[in-house]
């Protein structure tokens, strides 16, 4: 006799060999006919230009992970202001649970603020654009006509 986990086990094996058998019939019946043209990547018709693997700023994820923090107080926040916004509620409830409830937000929003102020002052929300780097050009124009051009139009301050 098969037991819980042996029905489990029976369906999930099942699942598998399903998946195989359809993927199996799809690679035998549909066209490969690859070409440059079709391996190359595609992105809203502009040729890809460099290597996909670029390292992004650090300061994008913290800037999300701030957000969705502040994100998660509002959600947080939204229910506790619809209770208290109901008179007839707070007549109920007494006011002691007034007090505790308005402390307990009243601590919640300065823990919020609280993080806010060390993200401040650790200086992550400060966005330093890193200095442009110069890329070397092969110019068949001698650098020194350059430096000539510079000279004849900088600015006289």
């Amino acid at each position: 006799m098969i037991s819980e986990f042996g029905y489990l086990l029976l369906f999930i094996l099942a699942a598998i060999l399903l998946v195989l058998l359809v993927l199996g019939i799809a690679r035998l019946f549909r066209p490969n006919r690859p070409s440059e043209e079709k391996n190359e990547v595609y992105e809203s018709g502009e040729l890809p230009v460099g290597d996909a693997r670029v390292s992004f700023n650090i300061r994008y994820y913290i800037v999300g992970i701030i957000f969705l923090l502040f994100e998660v107080e509002l959600v947080l926040l939204f229910p506790w202001s619809t209770v208290f916004g109901d008179v007839n509620q707070l007549n109920d409830m007494g006011v002691k649970w007034l007090w505790f409830a308005g402390f307990e937000i009243l601590l919640f929003i300065g823990l919020l603020a609280l993080g806010l102020v060390y993200v401040w002052k650790e200086g992550l929300l400060d966005w330093v654009m890193p200095a442009p780097e110069n890329e070397e050009v092969n110019s068949p124009v001698p650098g020194d006509l350059y430096e000539a051009l510079n000279q004849k139009y900088a600015r006289k301050s």
